[in-house]
């Protein structure tokens, strides 16, 4: 699904200096991986994220996704791609303070385009959205405000507004990283029965035992990959 080859990424500073945020990295993820990206900080973690989200483009080096080359694509074919191929969750949340948890769950119909025009595709996702919500027990929540629910609730949430567009890829910067271990817990349960169904996962986090959930862990350091390892080395 996801093919980065020799990728480089730069970042200019004043006075003419670079900075090397990713060295010759890559990376292959099939279809149907859940794969953790680890690292001390400042490593490149989050810069490879990007990268493979479409957020951040690379200096250098080819990426590909669903064997589509992203090199030259327009700004307008760039979200395009983000809303159907990919849903991102991120460490704070970002859910809408005046957006009951429905609304929230369902904020990427916004940026559909066409589908806002087709009251099937409309009605189609709400059902979805509800039916996201039922799976992680929030039927009772569905007009609650995002400030009415647990943190390990509102990541919850999260998840399912990611999933909205059934996108084949889901992107996780740090998704436990503002929990408790209760709702950390319980955020890592709702990743690995997302993956046993079948999502591909890629993971950024610091902790290494929600790492170890993963079915593949990749280390960086000094923006490169120094480990790639299966699951079952892990154990």
């Amino acid at each position: 699904m996801l093919s980065l080859k020799n990728i480089e990424r730069r970042y200019a500073q004043a006075g003419g200096h670079a900075v090397l945020a990713l060295a010759d990295v890559s990376l292959h993820i099939s279809a149907g991986e859940y794969v953790a990206i680890v690292g001390a900080s400042g490593s490149g973690k989050s810069t490879l994220l990007n990268v493979l989200g479409l957020l951040d483009q690379p200096t250098s080096g080819s990426y590909q996704i669903d064997g589509q080359s992203v090199a030259g694509l327009a700004d307008d074919a760039m979200s395009v791609l983000r809303n159907q191929k990919i849903g991102f969750v991120f460490q704070s949340f970002h859910l809408m303070a005046r957006l009951s948890v429905l609304e929230n769950v369902k904020l990427p119909l916004r940026y559909a385009g066409a589908l806002l025009q087709d009251s099937a595709h409309r009605l189609a996702a709400d059902q979805h959205a509800r039916a996201l919500l039922a799976r992680i027990g929030l039927s009772d929540r569905l007009s609650h405000t995002p400030a009415e629910l647990s943190g390990g609730q509102q990541q919850r949430v999260a998840i399912c507004r990611a999933l909205l567009m059934r996108p084949p890829l889901l992107l996780a910067d740090e998704p436990t990283g503002n929990l408790d271990s209760k709702s950390a817990a319980d955020v890592v349960a709702m990743l690995r029965e997302l993956h046993q169904q079948g999502q591909t996962i890629v993971l950024v986090t610091h902790d290494h035992d929600v790492a170890r959930q993963a079915s593949r862990v990749v280390t960086l350091k000094d923006g490169r990959v120094v480990s790639d390892t299966a699951a079952t080395e892990n154990d």
